[in-house]
């Protein structure tokens, strides 16, 4: 590990003397573990300098993604406090709409998936939200594969329903579901633009509680806004 970190530190290659005398290795047992660690991928060795190779990029890249979730997860987990919600990070890639993290406790938990939410994208907020920053064909190719179904009495009844409804929604706009996905329940997702990906974070009340709706989607509102930069929440997560 320590050969590993000299190495890392030098852009240009280093030669193995250099790297023996940084590490306060033996030469020969230096030489031993450098042979080692170019044939098992995690260094290269290029006219007598050693490099990082592929196998520690992948490992530096597994760390960096861990980081980036960790991230996430903190935060979602501060504005579940801060707010008194669930909360929800999803977003849509590959064509499918992904729920990445959930943030909820006992006393406030998280709606229960009873119907695949990638099937039902048409019944709840994260998904109208995700399909609304979509082009139109990205929409109706989804639709194609997931078409419209009723799921409560309060679920938009057709594609052209939907797709009318996501028209008329402002592209940055929060977008609120009452009932539609599970009864009981009223939710908000409020769009975020992660390079050329659609993204959202979103809260879940009971029903009840409606009234505290609007209040909660405003109050997440800013916390996102003072705290998404400097998060910088990668879709690769």
């Amino acid at each position: 590990m320590r050969l590993l970190e000299s190495v890392a530190g030098h852009e240009h290659g280093a030669p193995a003397k250099q790297l023996a005398r940084e590490t306060g290795l033996a030469l020969p047992t230096a030489y031993h573990l450098l042979r080692t660690l170019v044939h098992e991928g995690y260094l290269r060795r290029d006219k007598g300098l050693f490099f990082l190779g592929e196998a520690a990029e992948r490992l530096s890249s597994s760390g960096a993604q861990q980081k980036r979730r960790s991230t996430v997860v903190d935060a979602l987990a501060q504005w579940r406090d801060a707010i008194g919600v669930p909360i929800y990070y999803a977003l849509y890639r590959d064509g499918e709409i992904e729920t990445v993290c959930v943030s909820d406790t006992p006393g406030n938990p998280a709606v229960e998936e009873w119907a695949d939410f990638r099937e039902t994208g048409h019944a709840h907020a994260i998904g109208q939200c995700l399909l609304a920053q979509l082009g139109e064909d990205a929409r109706r190719d989804h639709l194609d594969r997931y078409p419209v179904q009723s799921i409560t009495p309060y679920t938009v009844r057709d594609n052209h329903s939907l797709l009318r409804r996501l028209e008329r929604t402002r592209r940055m706009d929060p977008v609120i579901e009452r009932q539609e996905y599970a009864l009981g329940t009223v939710c908000a997702a409020i769009p975020i633009t992660l390079g050329n990906n659609a993204a959202t974070i979103a809260i879940s009340l009971p029903a009840h509680q409606a009234d505290r709706l609007p209040a909660a989607t405003q109050q997440l509102q800013g916390e996102i806004g003072r705290l998404l930069g400097s998060l910088a929440i990668s879709i690769s997560i």
